[in-house]
């Protein structure tokens, strides 16, 4: 089975929670969803590779994987996570009670969760989720809610019953996760996606992501690059104003949206504070964006 994206996001948090002090994010699950084995050879790898990252880099094999975690791996991983995780909390405190994490991969948000009352919804891959709970059964790890794994094909509309079928209330507002996703689908899909998302939120839903800036940075380059070397290829490209039509169009209005300075200054100021000798910027090309549907418009306002 190839997720090799999923894994080396999930080494990245790993990797930062135990060898950080000060944390952008952290995850004290995901090693837990590793082997041994995947984390001697992710690093290995990586550490093998510093030439592509950091042409004329001296040093040993474990600081030049220290080098491409800080500066290439996690800086948009952990990011996007925490952007995320503090709009759910926001969301949770306003009423929300259902979370909806699309392609959720080896996300830990459930077993990292404070809300005992909070529904969890996890979509992704049939084999995909088969191997996640495996993983965890294997570590003695159980979610702190109730968590529904829905399988399914998010590039199929059908993913919508399944959802619903799986105990979503559709008459409720609820939080959807998107991280790394909008990647690795044309803008037809993605467009297609949102389009169907929106049909099942009402009122007040929200909806968070990543996404990929025509202006983008020699990390993101490096990012389509490694991504398209594991059989994932990126396909997709906007602008702000293209994001901001793609999402009004399907009636959503964004409410927030950092570029990589602000992210950087949001997130990583404080682990900057403390790392001076290795510094950790937001990636230049990556936008974070959260969305609300908005109020319909009433008959009269439409005239």
């Amino acid at each position: 089975m190839d997720n090799m994206t999923a894994l080396v996001s999930a080494f990245a948090r790993a990797y930062h929670t135990s060898h950080s002090d000060e944390w952008v994010f952290a995850d004290s699950f995901a090693e837990k969803l590793l082997t041994e084995e995947e984390v001697s050879a992710i690093s290995q790898n990586m550490s093998q590779g510093i030439s592509f990252f950091a042409p004329g880099f001296r040093g040993t094999p474990e600081e030049a994987l220290s080098y491409i975690v800080d500066h290439q791996l996690a800086p948009s991983v952990l990011v996007r996570s925490a952007f995320c995780e503090r709009a759910i909390e926001n969301a949770v405190r306003l009423g929300c009670g259902q979370v909806v994490l699309f392609a959720s991969g080896y996300d830990t948000f459930s077993l990292r969760n404070r809300h005992k009352a909070l529904r969890i919804f996890e979509l992704d891959r049939p084999e995909m989720l088969v191997d996640k709970q495996q993983r965890m059964r294997n570590a003695g790890l159980k979610p702190s809610a109730r968590v529904e794994y829905v399988g399914c094909d998010l590039s199929h509309p059908s993913w919508k019953e399944a959802l619903i079928h799986s105990g979503l209330d559709a008459r409720r507002s609820f939080f959807g996760s998107l991280l790394g996703i909008s990647y690795y689908l044309s803008k037809e899909e993605f467009r297609r996606l949102i389009e169907t998302l929106s049909s099942i939120a009402c009122e007040g839903t929200a909806i968070c992501f990543d996404y990929p800036l025509t202006e983008s940075g020699e990390e993101s380059r490096r990012n389509r690059e490694l991504a398209g070397a594991a059989g994932e290829p990126m396909k997709a490209m906007y602008s702000y104003e293209e994001m901001e039509t793609l999402l009004s169009d399907a009636g959503f209005l964004i409410f927030e949206h950092l570029n990589a300075a602000e992210a950087t200054e949001d997130f990583i100021r404080k682990y900057n504070e403390k790392n001076e000798e290795h510094r950790m910027t937001a990636p230049e090309g990556v936008g974070y964006c959260l969305a609300v549907k908005k109020v319909a418009p009433s008959s009269a306002e439409r005239v």
